[in-house]
């Protein structure tokens, strides 16, 4: 039996289904709430939302093209270890290293106490920087997902020809010139991908903007779910959240829609770097060990202190509990994701229509959009077949079937699912794409089905791929807090739960245990995209 076109656009509507619940709330009419948001707190969501956005462009572009650039282009102290460990702050999530810098940096932290204590001072007699502020929470965010744009810029700047900035050199232009003038414009679509994750992620964080008290769209949606009980005014909140999400990818799109960018790499030329020396190596190694040393050693080090001296309440039987938990939950929600992008890119392979294109585009769509929004898009219809479901059998057989779906596990993965789908469906799709069709014709000749032949010669060639899908998942379900905090049954905790749950009542200690597991995990895919970066260079560059 071969695969339907039917069976991928199902798939795909139902992958669409939470987006498409809540857009359709864009119809309803507005309340007494949406009044209240209107005349009280819409303006500070928009402003927030786009200083957010401004200041996260500014941290994340400085920090990401400087670093890329300087990796990349040239020869300094610690170059070749440095271009690997500016990833490491991916594996921490934002609302964890908010934590930690707020148990630093707070008044009863270790820089103020020990301020207080080498001058004298009490409080009020010095002025010391707010980290929980709208500032405090760009810094934050900054310094988690400049790796976004610093990937995509060396890449770039790695498929770059040395004899283009040779030429420049010889028209006068000095280093910084070339730089400015040739190498950054020609980079720029990969800048500018970056950066659009970047801000996405921005616009989807919860756990940060909400322990800084900053209000921002994903706070005001949890205001409207649990303190006004007003899944209407949350879902028309998702709407306007979502549509800040498709104005940055039409941006991006836009940006440039006339622009064609060629490369014009020489794998025997691009392995040459400027030989920094003196105060310029030293000056080099310092700006790319900056955001090493605040992005994850700093957080982990304090995390790994916390979790130290709360060893016996933090690594109890609770503890193993939430990992358990954890571990589940990511595992079946990696193999849920990476079984229907095995499923969607092998019909998009064999199927080669526009129909099932446009498919696999729509149900890849959840990546983009941030977990609060898909939580509520998934909750309403739930709660709906729920409440439904339970009125007829009252009616009918005088028996209640309660929540079959909302508040469940099942309601979690598919929500899951839905938000990282993408993820898998990338991965997979570069390991197809690597096997020639005349596989699947030799496959077919000997007499095998198309599943026979994914089953038998695909995926055993695709090992490694599907590895690295279900690797990147996992962690990603990890990390993942507004969506679990939003779905979760009643009294399961998770790791990045219960890591908010001790934050928010200020037990930053008993926060480290939990942080520090979802930080080692967040390791794994910061190592494979260490290889594979490394990998894809030429021979030529990777000296």
């Amino acid at each position: 039996m071969g695969i339907r076109t039917w069976w991928v656009v199902g798939i795909a509507l139902i992958m669409a289904l939470p987006v498409l619940v809540v857009a359709s709330f864009v119809l309803e009419p507005f309340n007494d709430n949406w009044q209240h948001l209107l005349d009280n707190l819409l303006a500070d969501y928009i402003t927030n939302s786009l200083l957010l956005m401004l200041g996260v462009t500014v941290g994340v572009l400085s920090m990401g093209i400087i670093c890329a650039w300087l990796t990349s282009t040239c020869e300094f102290p610690g170059r070749r270890a440095l271009s690997w460990l500016l990833l490491l702050p991916l594996a921490i999530p934002a609302y964890i290293i908010a934590y930690t810098y707020t148990g630093i940096l707070d008044f009863a932290g270790p820089v103020q106490s020990q301020l207080r204590d080498w001058f004298g001072w009490r409080y009020g007699d010095y002025w010391f920087p707010e980290i929980r502020s709208l500032t405090g929470a760009i810094a934050m965010l900054s310094l988690v997902l400049y790796p976004y744009v610093y990937m995509m810029s060396r890449a770039a700047f790695l498929e770059q020809s040395v004899a283009v900035l040779e030429a420049s050199r010889t028209l006068g232009c000095t280093p910084f010139q070339g730089f400015q003038r040739v190498a950054l414009p020609l980079a720029r679509p990969a800048i500018i991908t970056g950066l659009s994750l970047a801000l996405m992620e921005t616009l989807a964080d919860y756990g940060t903007v909400q322990y800084f008290g900053v209000n921002t769209f994903t706070t005001g949606i949890f205001k409207s779910w649990y303190g006004l009980d007003d899944s209407v005014t949350a879902a028309q909140l998702s709407t306007l959240l979502l549509s800040f999400v498709v104005v940055l990818i039409f941006m991006e799109r836009y940006s440039r829609r006339h622009a064609r960018f060629h490369s014009t790499s020489n794998t025997e030329n691009r392995g040459q770097r400027y030989k920094l020396k003196g105060w310029s190596a030293f000056w080099a190694t310092f700006a790319c060990v900056l955001p090493v040393l605040f992005g994850f050693i700093v957080p982990a080090v304090q995390l790994l202190y916390w979790t130290l001296n709360n060893a016996d309440y933090a690594l109890g039987s609770e503890f193993f509990s939430l990992v358990l938990n954890s571990l589940l939950l990511a595992i079946a929600a990696a193999f849920v994701a990476v079984s229907l992008a095995l499923l969607l890119s092998y019909a998009k392979r064999l199927l080669k229509t526009p129909t099932v294109k446009a498919s696999v585009a729509v149900a890849s769509i959840g990546y983009a959009v941030p977990g609060t929004v898909i939580a509520v898009g998934v909750l309403l219809p739930f709660a709906w077949i729920d409440n439904t479901l339970d009125a007829w059998m009252r009616s009918t057989f005088d028996v209640s079937t309660g929540l079959l779906l909302s508040g469940t596990i099942f309601a979690l993965i598919f929500a899951y699912t839905v938000r990282f789908l993408s993820v898998s469906v990338q991965a997979v799709d570069a390991g197809l794409s690597k096997i020639k069709p005349s596989m699947d014709d030799a496959g077919r000749s000997l007499g095998l089905s198309p599943f026979g032949v994914l089953r038998k010669i695909h995926l055993p060639l695709m090992k490694g791929t599907v590895l690295t899908a279900l690797l990147l998942v996992f962690v990603d379900v990890l990390k993942e807090l507004p969506a679990t905090l939003i779905l979760r049954p009643f009294n399961f905790n998770t790791l990045a739960v219960r890591s908010y749950e001790m934050a928010s009542d200020e037990r930053l200690a008993d926060a480290g245990a939990p942080s520090l597991m979802i930080v080692l995990a967040g390791i794994i895919p910061v190592i494979l995209l260490s290889r594979a970066i490394a990998q894809a260079r030429p021979q030529g560059a990777k000296k």
